[in-house]
C-alpha cells in the first residue's frame, strides 16, 4: 500500500518562502505521478501542480505560477514544492497525491487514488 508523509508547513510572513516535502513508501516512486494539493478554510480541495514520472512535465494552477515549484527526486522517494513570495490567499492545509495517471485527471480530487494526511501553511499578512 503506498504511503505518503508531507513535512515542512509552518507559519510564514507574507512575501517569504517554504519548501514542503513528501516521502513515498510501499511501492515503487517512479511508477507514480505525484501532486499537491490544498484546502483552506471553509473552501473545497482544490489541485495546485503536479509532476510527472519522470519530472519532464509539470503543470499548475494559474494562481500559483511563477511563484511555486514543483521536483522531485526519484532516487529519495520524495516530492517537494518550493513555495516563493507566499501570500496570505495560499493559506491552506496542503496535501500531497500520487496516482498512476498523469493528466486531466488530476484537476480534481476525485481521479486522484492516494493522499497523505496534509501539513499546514500558515501565510499571514
Amino acid at each position: 500500500q503506498v504511503r505518503l508523509a508531507e513535512s515542512g508547513g509552518a507559519l510564514v510572513q507574507a512575501g517569504g518562502s517554504l519548501r514542503l516535502s513528501c516521502v513515498v513508501s510501499g511501492d515503487t516512486f517512479s511508477r507514480y505521478s505525484m501532486g499537491w494539493f490544498r484546502q483552506a478554510p471553509g473552501k473545497e480541495r482544490e489541485f495546485v501542480s503536479v509532476i510527472s514520472w519522470t519530472g519532464d512535465s509539470t503543470y499548475y494552477v494559474d494562481s500559483v505560477k511563477g511563484r511555486f515549484t514543483i521536483s522531485r527526486d526519484n532516487a529519495k522517494n520524495t516530492v517537494y514544492l518550493q513555495m516563493n513570495s507566499l501570500k496570505p490567499e495560499d493559506t491552506a492545509v496542503y496535501y500531497c497525491a500520487a496516482d498512476r495517471a498523469y493528466g486531466g485527471s488530476w484537476l480534481t480530487e476525485d481521479g486522484i487514488h492516494y493522499w497523505g494526511d496534509g501539513t499546514q501553511v500558515t501565510v499571514s499578512s
